[in-house]
């Protein structure tokens, strides 16, 4: 039962599917970020079943890439965009610690959230019309919604946090901070491994930046808020998201040119 919980947790905290409300307790929480990868499965599978709906029908290229653009929206519920809009605001005022992490607590979007998640869902909707979805990519896709959530549990638990209170530190502080990071670590391994396996040279790009981005996520929290915080979790996410995409759509691109073929 309380496997169940965990799990029921994960989902109802970080995706918008519908979902049993358990009671937060010490014990469905312990183990709630080994748990959060499944919301990537969910990802992956949806995503996959519109391109084959949309290969079925002869749907347009556009409307394709719309569906895989909002996808993993609609299944979040938008959780970590909040947290990309926010953090980029926080960076663009290139204040203090301290001012940066007040304005993570900040409700209203600024200027900087505007521009940065325009941008986002310009290069989002490009790289998915721009990338051929066979199913190698499918799979390297599929993989990297999990990768990358199995990157942000761990480093829930294992990074230093800002602050003392909300989501970030709820979870890190109600996990088995060991276990939790020796299974998502062993995940993240193995996701890397498969990801080279089955996408070659796409899916060791793919490893590649999202390892980059991880290691850019330590130092910029660490530097700048003093730790993590749950918006920049999402932050992570949604960077991690993107350049794992973009890097499958430029290894795409230069295995069609002549010259690298």
């Amino acid at each position: 039962m309380n496997f169940f919980q965990t799990i029921a947790v994960a989902f109802a905290m970080f995706s918008a599917i519908p979902c049993p409300q358990p009671e937060w307790t010490e014990k469905n929480m312990r183990y709630t970020l080994c748990a959060f990868p499944l919301i990537g499965v969910v990802c992956g599978l949806f995503c996959w079943g519109w391109v084959v709906l949309m290969d079925y029908v002869s749907g347009s290229v556009l409307l394709r890439a719309g569906g895989l653009c909002a996808i993993p929206v609609l299944i979040t519920g938008g959780i970590h965009l909040d947290g990309y809009a926010d953090t980029s605001d926080a960076l663009g005022s290139y204040g203090s610690p301290e001012k940066k992490r007040e304005i993570l607590k900040d409700p209203r979007c600024g200027a900087f959230a505007v521009i940065r998640l325009c941008t986002w869902f310009v290069m989002y909707f490009a790289l998915c019309a721009s990338i051929k979805w066979n199913t190698q990519a499918l799979w390297c896709m599929g993989l990297a919604f999990v990768l990358e959530r199995c990157l942000s549990g761990f480093a829930n638990a294992a990074f230093p946090l800002a602050k003392n209170t909300g989501l970030a530190y709820t979870f890190a502080t109600a996990a088995d901070k060991k276990k939790v990071r020796t299974v998502l670590a062993v995940a993240s391994v193995s996701l890397a491994v498969a990801l080279i396996v089955v996408g070659s040279l796409a899916g060791a790009a793919m490893v590649l930046v999202a390892g980059w981005v991880m290691w850019r996520y330590y130092c910029i929290a660490l530097k700048q808020f003093g730790g993590i915080t749950g918006d920049l979790a999402g932050w992570f996410l949604q960077r991690a998201e993107i350049w794992m995409l973009g890097a499958l759509a430029a290894v795409q691109l230069l295995e069609g040119m002549k010259w690298f073929s």
